[in-house]
């Protein structure tokens, strides 16, 4: 007699149109209909378990219980994340790659993200000064294109800013996209791909010399398990792991602006100059506002939890964007209020805007401590370094399109810099 009980089952041949139809709420729609944190469906031409909530963070990045190995679409691949890169890695072999990517994560490696940030907000609100309107998200990008360069030790001509700028935002708009739009994404990353390897190749030959604590020069020399240098597309792809996701933080940034329009009662608040409340609006910023919807595991080994029986090889979704609006997490997730983060546990399940789990061991983003840095940063030049207008536009969000940007992504006018 078996004691496991049957999960609850989506009816029907494939939902992919469904889980774009419905975008960021697909699984969480699905998760209040059945009345259960787990269900399984088809999508993408095969069975499919999706889970969301705190318990089901803490089993999906259990290592011993799931893979990434061949979990992500291959679009995906083709265009977010690119082949053979750290989020498809697994065991040893991950934790040595991420190693790669933690080691320029230092307190030192940080505190010179944050001058370089600082620096090139100082030139684009020189820049705003002279403009009629900014349409915030896009000169965002162009920061933090700029900032990304010079961290991982990049060289970009300055004529090539925008294409590459373009070119990486193609990348993480296109991975759920049809048609054209995907393919454009496809196109982006190989030619930037391109371009990289051959930095790489230079790097290696000693005609390109990038600083030592950068990505180009730590990931151009790193070495594998086996003591060999990575394949240069590898080392190209991880490079680019570095630069896509800078230049993604707009998202987050766009969202940021957005949230100090719409609560003006938080501006007296930030003006403070309260460092804490600011990391409080910060963190409120990623969890209310859609950025990632969900990630992909393979079932590992067969399995039981909560009764529920998990089979190898199962392809599995967990629900970011629903867990962190999870009513049994938080209370009132509908509502903005920073301060709820004044009695956050830290708990690396709860709250997971860009994965969950352990940095070094799991698959939790490397990133994260780089997007709160660049978005202290640009919050503060929001609220404390610059006076502007938001005129009237259509500032509403759509839930189904990811990533999610506001429609008419945030245009300000008559920037002047506060002295």
């Amino acid at each position: 007699m078996s004691n496991t009980n049957e999960m609850p089952r989506e009816q029907g041949i494939d939902h992919s149109l469904s889980l774009m139809r419905e975008g960021y709420l697909y699984i969480l729609n699905r998760r209040h209909s059945f009345n259960s944190d787990v269900f399984e469906t088809r999508v993408f031409g095969k069975k499919a378990i999706c889970m969301g909530g705190k318990e089901a963070a803490e089993v999906f990045y259990d290592t011993e219980k799931f893979k990434r190995k061949d979990a992500a679409p291959n679009r995906v691949v083709q265009t977010l994340f690119g082949k053979n890169g750290v989020q498809a890695l697994d065991g040893e072999a991950h934790k040595h790659r991420k190693e790669m990517f933690m080691s320029i994560m230092s307190p030192d490696g940080l505190e010179k993200l944050t001058e370089i940030t600082k620096k090139q907000w100082e030139m684009a609100v020189e820049k705003w000064e002279l403009m009629d309107e900014v349409v915030l998200y896009e000169e965002v990008q162009e920061i933090m294109c700029r900032t990304a360069c010079q961290w991982a030790g990049v060289p970009v001509q300055e004529d090539e800013v925008k294409k590459l700028t373009n070119d990486l935002e193609a990348m993480f708009e296109s991975a759920a996209a049809i048609g054209p739009a995907h393919w454009l994404g496809r196109h982006a990353r190989n030619q930037v791909e391109k371009w990289i390897e051959e930095l790489i190749n230079e790097v290696r030959d000693g005609k390109v010399t990038p600083p030592e604590n950068t990505a180009l020069h730590r990931f151009a020399w790193h070495r594998d398990l086996e003591e060999n240098l990575l394949d240069a597309e590898t080392a190209a792809v991880e490079v680019i792991n570095i630069l896509r996701p800078i230049v993604a933080i707009a998202i987050f940034i766009n969202f940021t602006a957005l949230a100090v329009h719409h609560y003006p009662e938080e501006r007296g608040k930030l003006e403070s100059g309260d460092e804490k409340y600011a990391q409080m609006f910060i963190q409120e910023v990623r969890r209310f506002y859609p950025f990632f919807p969900f990630v992909a595991a393979l079932v590992k080994k067969d399995f039981t939890w909560n009764n529920y029986k998990f089979e190898e090889g199962t392809l599995t979704l967990l629900d970011l964007y629903g867990t962190n609006h999870d009513p049994k997490i938080w209370d009132n997730p509908e509502v903005f209020n920073p301060v709820r983060f004044a009695e956050w546990d830290g708990s690396p399940f709860s709250f997971i805007p860009q994965g969950g789990g352990d940095y070094l061991m799991g698959h939790r983003c490397a990133g994260e401590w780089v997007t709160i840095e660049v978005m202290k940063v640009s919050l503060d030049y929001l609220v404390n370094r610059m006076n502007y207008e938001v005129p009237d536009q259509d500032l509403s969000f759509s839930m189904v399109n990811i990533p999610s940007i506001p429609h008419s992504r945030v245009v300000i006018k008559n920037v002047k810099r506060r002295t």
